[in-house]
């Protein structure tokens, strides 16, 4: 009987947990989330859509500027998850391609930017524990980590661009089959 209550117990305290949890975020980043998209869209509206979209096509018109700097701004000025918003203004064959750039530098920009992806700052530090240990400077690290971040979203970018362009051209082939049966 012991048993069986100390396993009623251990399921509640799963969903109980999990309760905790969802109160953290209803008390922390959603509020947060909502401001920040609200002052965004503000922003936005102040600036123009139009405005914006076209700033947007330009810095996204060429691949290098499309998985560097777009994602760097996003990270940057609207943080982590915020900045997967920036994608709006992307045509649609190259969201795939800018989410994966932007969710892969989430990690390198903490270093130099704790601001930008602050829930995951123990894994910099846990970086930057071991980099002081042996005596070498933080900051060098820091600066290593942001660019080689910038290296990988590019390939990211890249290389998810191509696999979603052959994907649209494998749809489309079949929709084409399909329409002339």
């Amino acid at each position: 009987m012991h048993q069986l209550a100390l396993g009623a117990q251990a399921f509640i305290g799963l969903f109980q947990a999990g309760g905790k949890t969802f109160m953290g975020m209803v008390t922390g980043i959603i509020p947060t989330l909502i401001v920040l998209i609200t002052a965004v869209n503000a922003l936005i509206a102040l600036i123009g859509e139009e405005k914006v979209n076209k700033f947007a096509q330009k810095s996204t018109k060429y691949f290098i500027t499309r998985y560097t700097v777009f994602p760097i701004l996003a990270m940057f000025f609207l943080t982590n998850p915020m900045a997967y918003s920036f994608g709006r203004f992307l045509d649609e064959k190259y969201k795939p391609a800018f989410f994966d750039s932007c969710i892969s530098f989430c990690h390198p920009i903490t270093g130099l930017f704790p601001h930008a992806n602050a829930a995951e700052l123990f894994v910099y530090m846990g970086i930057a524990a071991g980099i002081t240990k042996l005596g070498l400077p933080v900051g060098d690290l820091a600066v290593r980590y942001f660019l080689v971040g910038v290296i990988v979203i590019l390939i990211r970018g890249i290389v998810t661009e191509k696999i979603t362009f052959m994907m649209i051209k494998q749809k489309r082939a079949k929709e084409s089959k399909v329409a002339e049966a």
